[in-house]
């Protein structure tokens, strides 16, 4: 599903192209890659997105996906309107946007996922437990940390839930920015990206 404004087979939609609110999170492009390639999308993916934030992976997914059904979990208004704004912004027309809390709503979703992304949320291992319960057989989840304490609870939640074939990425990643008359290189906020599958 070609966007006009990303005309491109490949993900790494460049950050700038997205429109973004003040306060609201985006998975950068670098993260997002990495986060995209452990999904392992297929043409026809049902993908669940808990904790969309700006609708980086959605969209992405929309795309990639052209087949697929893209659900994408926000609690906030504002944030929802902007995750549609965004869908609008690439042509993307594969993504429900789902305001709710979860992981309370997760119930009210039709289409069982056969992938999870979840980039957030509170209480974290709930989250995991309730969503790990709807993906469908060799599924996989996977779950981003920034912290300490989210990279505990999703290792010991993945344990708990028996999941297999587990994978764990840490990125580290450096970017050349212009500052001033120099060019220097910038460190992105490191992150953990965890995934497994539902055997």
């Amino acid at each position: 599903m070609p966007s006009s404004l990303w005309p491109y087979t490949s993900p790494g939609i460049p950050d700038g192209l997205f429109e973004r609110l003040p306060g609201i999170p985006m998975t950068q492009r670098d993260t997002r890659l990495l986060l995209i390639s452990q999904l392992r999308l297929l043409p026809d993916t049902v993908l669940w997105d808990i904790g969309a934030g700006t609708g980086t992976i959605p969209v992405e997914a929309g795309l990639l996906c052209p087949q697929g059904q893209i659900v994408a979990i926000e609690r906030d208004e504002e944030v929802v309107n902007l995750i549609q704004a965004n869908c609008d912004h690439f042509d993307v027309d594969n993504v429900d946007i789902i305001q709710g809390n979860a992981p309370a709503c997760l119930a009210n979703l039709k289409a069982q996922p056969n992938r999870i992304c979840i980039e957030g949320g509170h209480p974290m291992q709930d989250i995991l437990k309730s969503a790990w319960s709807y993906l469908q057989p060799h599924g996989r989840l996977v779950a981003s940390a920034s912290s300490l304490e989210t990279l505990y609870i999703i290792s010991e939640t993945f344990a708990t839930l028996h999941a297999r074939n587990i994978e764990v990425v840490q990125s580290v990643i450096n970017r050349l920015e212009t500052r001033g008359t120099r060019q220097t290189f910038a460190a992105v906020d490191p992150m953990f990206i965890l995934s497994g599958e539902k055997l």
